[in-house]
């Protein structure tokens, strides 16, 4: 009955240890989880700088498996090459080792204190402080379930037959490995697995080496979830290198520590020999041995990983979503991120149909249009991925800056894809029936079309630049333009008005009808700067002047 009852004890104070760091993980990322993005996005191409900000946001996060996944969904964007994720996972790993380093100390006296400063900042209304206090309240939930289990593991010490299993564990360091590796997958987290680890170690009930073989244990642990997490996507290799490449560092390191334990032990030993500073020292230096022996290689091992895990063939996977991450629903900002770069996806394959519409009427070419005509799909497939994946976001769990740039997102999305469709249904059209009458344009007219399809293209990307980054400037001008698009509509009309004869007129009014989609086309990407003009009070209710009652 007592063993029952210790069993339940333990496992309450261990559900309550993961909580508190849900608690942390969630409070942060929803006070500074677009921050954190931004912090990792200036680590591109810097390896010491990616290192830097997996440490930075690992630090904040309290778990470097939601930073693989944060760093994963860059990658998987292509706005982080491969080599400085790899960095960045590296610097992940040390962060969680001094997270543990700084709960190994006694804070008894702390936590008392951090969950009343936390209850009275989650009491607040404005949502950053709201949020900041449930991580701070979520730390001292932590700190309290670990010193609620060493009181709980005290008992243990006494028990004989406990002593006498301890001692065949202390014999068996792949045994105690794999238990801990398996203990840090299930509780998806090194710092917890960690602390659980240290916990058992302050209350007498680990070894040594036996503790340093759990430490290495729980490391390898954590590298397993995202890579699961990656498996989602089969279709796609190249989202599996990241998580692939760091569960191989972290295997590596852990059999050759293995290999090494009894002599790491003893200088582990010799530093600090309580047992909870043993646990947080250990874990400490695997990481940063880890790291200093493995980030001269990161270029090669790179190399290696792009050849063995390939990504797609274009054609294969053209109109197949590849960064609407699954697992990154659980984090709103790396979710929110993943959208918007399916949408630039979306804005890639509108351009290409808009400069192979401008192509196809050019030369005349059915085939080149017909096949302009066909991309819509992909653009079709794409939208409909992206809105479905917005639709599994839970909008009670995020913030209004969140919920707005959902918003954003959504909007931008149905613009282009109803952009798809004017090109579709307008310019491949137009461009189709003039190859099958062999209307060839004058070389004044063509050149005056094409300088339209290149305004146009020049706006969509006007227009991505609003949405990826609220250019102001851009959003001006995309309003701005709209007054260039009625005046060339005016010209081409004025010069069918002015045809001589049936031919000419055949050519001029299909320069007034691809004029006239290329004006709808920029109306709706002109559209996609309103909200933020809004925002900024730089945008007029209506055009009209106001008129005095009679």
């Amino acid at each position: 009955m007592d063993a029952l009852r210790l069993l339940i004890e333990l496992a309450g104070e261990a559900a309550l240890l993961l909580f508190g760091l849900h608690l942390v993980q969630r409070g942060v990322e929803r006070a500074f989880g677009a921050n954190l993005r931004r912090v990792v996005g200036v680590a591109l191409g810097s390896r010491l700088r990616a290192f830097l900000a997996g440490l930075g946001v690992t630090a904040a996060l309290q778990s470097s498996t939601a930073a693989a996944l944060m760093v994963g969904g860059l990658a998987a964007q292509g706005a982080l090459g491969l080599e400085p994720a790899l960095a960045a996972m590296l610097g992940a790993n040390v962060g969680t080792a001094l997270i543990v380093q700084l709960l190994s100390f006694d804070v008894r006296a702390v936590f008392p204190a951090m969950l009343l400063l936390g209850w009275a900042a989650y009491r607040r209304t404005s949502t950053r402080q709201r949020e900041a206090g449930r991580a701070v309240l979520g730390l001292g939930l932590m700190l309290a379930a670990l010193h609620m289990m060493l009181d709980s593991m005290a008992p243990l010490q006494a028990s004989p037959a406990f002593r006498e299993v301890l001692h065949l564990l202390e014999d068996s360091p792949l045994l105690n490995l794999v238990a801990a590796t398996l203990l840090a997958w299930a509780m998806h987290s090194s710092v917890a697995a960690v602390l659980l680890i240290g916990s058992l170690a302050g209350a007498g009930v680990l070894g040594p080496q036996a503790a340093v073989a759990m430490v290495v244990g729980a490391n390898l642990g954590s590298a397993i979830t995202p890579v699961l997490a990656a498996r989602n996507d089969e279709r796609d290799l190249s989202r599996q290198r990241l998580p692939i490449g760091n569960l191989v560092n972290r295997l590596a390191g852990s059999l050759i520590a293995l290999a090494l334990l009894g002599p790491l032990t003893d200088i582990l030993r010799g530093l600090d020999d309580h047992p909870v500073r043993l646990v947080a020292n250990a874990h400490l230096a695997f990481n940063l041995i880890l790291a200093f022996a493995t980030l001269p290689f990161l270029g090669p091992f790179g190399r290696l990983l792009t050849r063995l895990l390939p990504a797609p063939p274009a054609a294969a996977s053209a109109g197949a979503p590849r960064y609407l991450d699954p697992g990154a629903v659980s984090m709103p900002a790396v979710a929110l991120a993943n959208a918007s770069r399916e949408v630039l996806r979306i804005a890639d394959e509108v351009e290409a149909m808009l400069r192979d519409a401008a192509a196809a009427l050019r030369r005349a070419d059915i085939d080149r249009a017909k096949a302009t005509a066909r991309r819509d799909d992909v653009v079709d497939n794409l939208h409909r991925a992206v809105h479905a994946y917005l639709a599994t976001l839970p909008r009670e769990t995020l913030n209004q800056a969140e919920i707005t740039r959902l918003e954003e997102i959504r909007d931008v999305a149905i613009a282009l894809e109803h952009i798809g469709d004017m090109v579709e249904r307008g310019l491949a059209r137009h461009a189709t029936r003039a190859a099958r009458r062999g209307t060839l344009l004058p070389q004044e007219l063509a050149d005056e079309l094409a300088a339209l399809h290149e305004r146009a293209i020049a706006q969509l990307r006007l227009a991505i630049a609003v949405f990826m980054g609220g250019d102001s400037a851009a959003a001006r001008q995309l309003v701005i333009e709209k007054e260039a698009w009625r005046l060339a509509e005016r010209a081409a009309a004025a010069r069918l008005g002015r045809s001589p004869d049936d031919a000419t007129a055949a050519t001029a009014r299909l320069a007034l009808d691809v004029t006239r989609d290329l004006k709808a086309i920029a109306g709706h990407l002109a559209g996609i700067a309103h909200p933020l003009l809004e925002r900024e009070g730089l945008l007029r209710v209506s055009r009209l002047r106001s008129v005095p009652a009679a």
